[in-house]
C-alpha cells in the first residue's frame, strides 16, 4: 500500500514540471512583454531641426515610467522604452519602425513625434497591429471616424487648434478673415494646419483659394520667399496663423518684425512653445512681445494637482530640465498609457490594453479636464488653451473665449 502512495506522488511530481512546461508552450507570447518588464518603442526626432521636440517628449515619457517603476511597476513588470532617431523624415520613420517592432520586439509605440513621419508610421502599425499610442500630433490621419482600432491620442487635434485661433482672431480681435493669412510647413503637417484653418474660414464665408499661404520647406528655415510675399501684402495681413516648427517660425517672426510689420502671430502647440520662446529672447523683446501659441495642456508652471507632480518627478528624474509644454504631454500622454495598463491586469495583451483603454470614463488626472476614450473615440482631450508671451519670453494664460 505504502508502495503504491509512494509511486503515485513521484509520479505527480515528474508531472508537474512537464505539466508547467506544456501549459508554458501553450501560452501565447506577447513581443515586448516579460514577467518583469514591458517594452515600448518610440520614433522621434533626436537630430535636425526638430530635435528639441523629440528629447522633451522622451523626458516627460520617462519621467512617467520612472515613477512607475519606482512604485514597482505596472502590476509587478517596469516600464522600459526604447527610441530611435528619425530626424522627423518620413523615410528613417519608417526604417527606425521597422526596427523596433521587428527586431527589437517592442509591445506598443508611444510619443512619437511628427506628422510627415505618422503618415508612414500609422499605416505600419495598423499593418502589423500594433498599438500607436499618443502621438505629437494633432493630424487628422490619426483621427479617423471611427478610428483605427489601434490607434490612440491624447491630444487635441490641429483642426480643434486652428478652429480656436481663427475664432479668437476673428470674434475677439475682429479681424476680417480677409486680413488672416497663414504660414506653414510644406509638407503633411503645414496642410494639416491649413485645413484647419480652411474649414474654420468657410464658417466666415471665405473659400480656402482666398487664404494667402506661405511657407517653408521641412528641417530648414528658408523662410525669405514666404516673407517676401507677406512685405508685399503690407499691413493687409494683420495675422498669421503659423504651422511650423521652433526655429522656422522664429526666423519668419524676425524678418517680418525686421520688415516693419507687426501682425499678430499665432502658433499651434507642435512649434515648440519654449524653444521658440528662447529663440525668440536672443532677439529682444520687440521679436517676442505678444507671440501667441494654442496648447494642448496647461501652463507646466502652474500650480494644478498633476503639474505639482510633474515639476517634483522632472527635479528628481530629470535634474536641470525646466518645466515644458512638450514634456508635460508626452508625461501626462504616458500617464493615460499606465492607467490603461493598470486596468487591463496581468494578462496583458494588445487587446486587453485597447479594451482597458476604451473603458477609461472622465477620468481626472488633475489638469483640468477629464480625458476619457471608447470604442469610438480614441481621443482623451479636446481641450485648447490659449497662453501669451510677454516681453521677457515668459509664458502667460490668453483667454481665446
Amino acid at each position: 500500500m505504502l508502495h503504491r502512495q509512494l509511486a503515485a506522488i513521484t509520479a505527480l511530481c515528474l508531472a508537474a514540471p512537464q505539466a508547467r512546461a506544456q501549459a508554458q508552450a501553450q501560452a501565447p507570447v506577447v513581443n515586448g512583454v516579460t514577467d518583469g518588464e514591458v517594452l515600448f518603442g518610440m520614433s522621434s526626432a533626436f537630430s535636425g531641426g526638430a530635435k528639441e521636440l523629440g528629447r522633451e517628449m522622451k523626458i516627460g515619457v520617462d519621467v512617467a515610467f520612472a515613477a512607475v517603476n519606482e512604485a514597482g511597476g505596472v502590476h509587478g513588470r517596469k516600464l522600459r522604452l526604447v527610441a530611435m532617431d528619425d530626424g522627423y523624415e518620413p523615410a528613417r520613420c519608417i526604417t527606425a519602425m521597422r526596427e523596433l517592432v521587428e527586431n527589437k520586439k517592442v509591445f506598443a509605440i508611444v510619443g512619437n513625434v511628427g506628422t510627415p513621419t505618422a503618415v508612414v508610421a500609422v499605416p505600419y502599425a495598423l499593418e502589423k497591429q500594433i498599438l500607436f499610442f499618443g502621438a505629437f500630433t494633432g493630424a487628422q490621419l490619426l483621427r479617423n471616424d471611427p478610428p483605427d482600432r489601434f490607434v490612440f491620442n491624447y491630444r487635441a487635434s490641429y483642426a480643434e487648434e486652428t478652429a480656436a485661433m481663427v475664432k479668437y482672431l476673428v470674434e475677439v480681435k475682429r479681424i476680417h478673415p480677409r486680413q488672416i493669412a497663414v504660414f506653414a510647413q510644406e509638407d503633411a503637417y503645414g496642410d494639416a494646419g491649413f485645413e484647419g484653418v480652411a474649414k474654420m474660414m468657410r464658417h466666415y464665408r471665405r473659400d480656402s483659394s482666398q487664404i494667402l499661404r506661405v511657407g517653408y520647406k521641412r528641417n530648414t528655415i528658408e523662410v525669405d520667399e514666404a516673407v517676401r510675399r507677406i512685405r508685399r501684402e503690407g499691413n493687409a495681413v494683420r495675422a498669421i496663423v503659423m504651422v511650423g516648427t521652433y526655429r522656422a517660425c522664429a526666423k519668419f517672426i524676425e524678418k517680418v518684425r525686421d520688415a516693419r510689420l507687426n501682425p499678430i502671430f499665432h502658433n499651434v502647440s507642435f512649434v515648440g512653445s519654449n524653444d521658440l520662446a528662447e529663440e525668440l529672447k536672443q532677439l529682444g523683446p520687440r521679436y517676442v512681445q505678444g507671440v501667441i501659441v494654442t496648447q494642448v495642456v496647461p501652463l507646466p508652471t502652474s500650480q494644478a494637482t498633476a503639474i505639482l507632480r510633474y515639476q517634483d518627478l522632472l527635479r528628481r528624474f530629470a535634474p536641470g530640465e525646466k518645466p515644458g509644454f512638450v514634456s508635460l504631454e508626452g508625461y501626462i500622454a504616458a500617464n493615460l498609457l499606465i492607467e490603461g495598463l493598470r486596468r487591463a491586469g496581468r494578462n496583458l495583451n494588445t487587446d486587453t490594453l485597447i479594451d482597458a483603454l476604451e473603458g477609461i470614463k472622465g477620468w481626472d488626472m488633475g489638469i483640468g479636464v477629464p480625458l476619457t476614450f471608447g470604442p469610438s473615440e480614441h481621443q482623451a482631450s479636446h481641450k485648447v488653451w490659449g497662453t501669451i508671451l510677454d516681453g521677457a519670453g515668459n509664458f502667460h494664460t490668453l483667454d481665446l473665449e
